[in-house]
């Protein structure tokens, strides 16, 4: 893997030099824009609005437009902006895990030491995980200031980029319902709950979209039109509520035994 981010962590006046790696990654299948007429590809090119040529990736640059003119921005006045954020994610508090709302969560990272970091780095795991608590820190990364959550995953550090609240709609917006509910129908959703509550185990959840989209390629690619299936969406109505959660309990009852 390749690091994308080289710095330290700070938490008091302790500093822990690391490399950030991404802790994820997307698997979705690659797909090329074609021209249906042709199947030409589409190709997407940089060019100048004025002159109508293309322009070269080295000759690009980033402008904030001020009136009617830009102010062009280069790589260093995006680290003087804030050069201490550049270089250090820095833990301003700790909190704990189960305070923290999982829609907050964007995107995680693992963080490496760096060989003189090694002590240190134990030292923050070992504290981490042993509090249940994760630090609160900021830092800058692609000109940009991330608001993140430093905790462990396994036998490494991770971070997670969260949102910061003004990211973050206010659901207040949503037209959502304001039917009632009987004591008797919770109840009953209560159990179908419990029934279906198991150990959360990762391992059993798999991406199964992208193979079954390469199966649909790869029959077209035979001239096999692929298969559909019939999806019932159909809304529970109010009133076969009660019956649909009694079948789902008996369903999963009869399964499990």
């Amino acid at each position: 893997m390749r690091s994308i981010w080289n710095g330290s962590i700070s938490f008091g006046l302790v500093s822990i030099p690391i490399k950030m790696y991404s802790g994820s990654e997307d698997r979705r299948i690659e797909l090329d824009m074609l021209d249906r007429r042709d199947n030409a590809r589409i190709r997407y090119k940089r060019v100048n609005e004025d002159t109508g040529k293309e322009v070269k990736w080295g000759d690009i640059v980033k402008g904030f437009k001020k009136n009617e003119s830009y102010i062009v921005l280069e790589k260093v006045d995006f680290e003087k902006a804030n050069m201490k954020k550049s270089k250090t994610i820095d833990i301003e508090e700790f909190v704990n895990e189960s305070d923290v709302a999982d829609v907050l969560f964007k995107k995680p990272y693992f963080l490496e030491p760096q060989k003189e970091g090694g002590k240190s780095y134990q030292l923050l795991y070992k504290a981490l995980s042993q509090t249940q608590k994760l630090g609160v820190a900021t830092f800058v990364m692609r000109q940009k200031e991330h608001l993140s959550l430093i905790g462990t995953y396994k036998k490494a550090l991770v971070l997670y980029v969260i949102r910061f609240q003004d990211e973050i709609r206010d659901p207040g917006d949503l037209k959502l319902p304001s039917s009632k509910v009987s004591k008797k129908e919770t109840d009953m959703a209560i159990s179908l709950i419990e029934q279906y509550s198991e150990d959360f185990k990762l391992s059993k959840f798999k991406d199964v979209y992208n193979d079954q989209l390469m199966k649909i390629i790869n029959n077209k690619a035979k001239g096999v039109a692929p298969k559909t299936e019939d999806v019932d969406t159909t809304p529970t109505e109010a009133a076969d509520l009660m019956a649909k959660l009694k079948a789902s309990l008996d369903a999963r009852k009869k399964k499990a035994s």
